[in-house]
């Protein structure tokens, strides 16, 4: 594998690098990084995670002008979160120089940002409507722009941005080298690409083997009605320190983080709805772990690099197998190991094949209501109508969520939700707080539940 100085970044450029650890070239940056230096338009395929933001990066510092005074790189992003993020990554790398770096996106004070944009700015990162909204006012001026990006473009597209990225593409000059970053390429990203890249060089990382590798996968088999019970019971045994629960529509979160919340859970929700200041109010809560459960739908989460998420559960299955890379990914980041669990109601049937397809292994088959082969009705049924003192529903009325069993010699159940004491099986004791049976004692989870006693 080459290195970033044998790529062709600049000497001083390496060696912040390696200050900041990072030493290698992932392989998409491997892969990109020549010919855009070479100035070719390029098409790549990776998914979040695999470096593809310093891919494009480094090599716009490398190729712009620090010195001039007009906007000379344009980075377009679907979310304001990926934009926040690679303004973040641009101003590490320039930090001492003269480059200057602005995040332009909706939520903002306008003003603020017109105040901003008179002075001298080489790089804009910005969201598609609020980049028209300045061309509107003439507040902006992109006739001399060089290099641009279309980072996330599938996402874009997938949002409805289409005729605003077309917008953009006719206010840049002809002349420009672009370069498009995606995980997915469907058809309409596919067009776009043939309509304004000019002999593009395609650049592919498939890797979902190494997205997955120390990530272990549930499949959780239920039905609509019942993927509350179910996931209420998992985060009841499973008692996550971090937790990303991905819905298919911002109605869909915001319910279920409505009832979450009227659990008890420190929870809250993250969609396109949500202003920017809630949106930047709950992210920064969760980072600190003052949430426990963040409910989310697929575009708000793009990109995200939350660092102690151990489970991600898949309220909603997924309608890709990229898709379900790119929402697993959450977790099991930086070497650690997590679980990612999906509710699979009986109409979901094929999404899930596909899933198992397309990453090439199955996942593992894990009944909720059934537990340890031992469910509610059958307990009601031994017990000759009323559940006994050790069934599920027994234990329900001690204080445990519906259908779940307090574990076994951790104590009784104290004042913050958990469970006072120590002792148990080996399998209770080798089983950390992010559910991973790994034998070592791990991080309790900093929330203290709210949940009040039932009876």
């Amino acid at each position: 594998m080459a290195s970033f100085a044998e790529l062709g970044i600049g000497e001083a450029r390496a060696n912040l690098l390696r200050r900041m650890g990072i030493v290698r070239p992932t392989p998409v940056q491997e892969k990109a990084i020549p010919p855009i230096l070479a100035g070719r338009d390029v098409i790549g395929q990776a998914q979040t995670g695999t470096g593809k933001t310093l891919a494009f990066v480094l090599p716009i510092l490398e190729r712009l002008n620090p010195a001039a005074s007009h906007v000379q790189g344009l980075i377009v992003s679907p979310t304001r979160e990926l934009a926040i993020q690679i303004t973040g990554e641009v101003k590490k790398l320039t930090a001492g120089t003269d480059y200057r770096v602005l995040a332009v996106y909706g939520g903002q004070d306008v003003e603020a940002q017109l105040h901003k944009l008179q002075r001298t700015m080489q790089i804009v990162v910005c969201t598609p409507g609020r980049l028209l909204d300045h061309l509107g006012r003439g507040s902006i001026d992109l006739s001399r722009v060089k290099m641009l990006v279309l980072d996330e473009a599938d996402q874009m597209l997938h949002m409805g941005f289409l005729n605003e990225v077309e917008e953009i593409l006719q206010a840049v000059p002809y002349r420009r080298q672009t370069l498009l970053f995606s995980a997915t390429m469907p058809a309409n990203v596919r067009a776009l690409a043939a309509r304004f890249l000019k002999n593009p060089e395609e650049v592919t990382v498939k890797g979902p083997q190494v997205t997955v590798k120390d990530i272990r996968q549930w499949a959780v088999e239920t039905t609509d009605r019942g993927k509350l019970a179910a996931l209420r019971k998992l985060i009841e045994e499973q008692r996550p320190y971090l937790a990303m629960i991905f819905c298919r529509t911002k109605r869909r979160a915001g319910a279920l983080n409505e009832a979450l919340q009227g659990m008890g859970y420190a929870s809250d929700e993250l969609h396109g709805d949500l202003s920017q200041a809630k949106r930047e109010q709950v992210m920064a809560k969760f980072r600190q772990a003052k949430l426990q459960l963040l409910v989310a739908t697929d575009v708000a989460a793009r990109g995200l690099d939350v660092e102690g998420v151990t489970h991600v559960f898949n309220y909603d299955i997924p309608q890709d197998v990229e898709s379900y890379i790119h929402r697993i990914g959450r977790t099991g980041r930086a070497g650690a190991s997590g679980l990612a669990i999906t509710f699979v109601a009986p109409r979901d049937r094929p999404e899930l094949a596909a899933i198992e397809n397309g990453i090439g292994m199955a996942l593992e088959r894990v009944r909720v209501d059934g537990g340890a082969g031992a469910s509610e009705a059958g307990d009601r049924k031994r017990s000759g109508g009323a559940p006994t003192q050790g069934s599920r529903a027994g234990a329900s009325r001690r204080g445990a969520a519906p259908g779940v069993r307090p574990p076994r010699g951790r104590g009784e159940r104290g004042p913050g939700g958990g469970f006072r004491g120590a002792g148990g099986s080996s399998r209770e004791r080798g089983r950390d707080a992010g559910g991973r049976g790994n034998g070592a004692r791990g991080k309790a989870s900093p929330i203290r539940s709210q949940r009040k006693k039932r009876r």
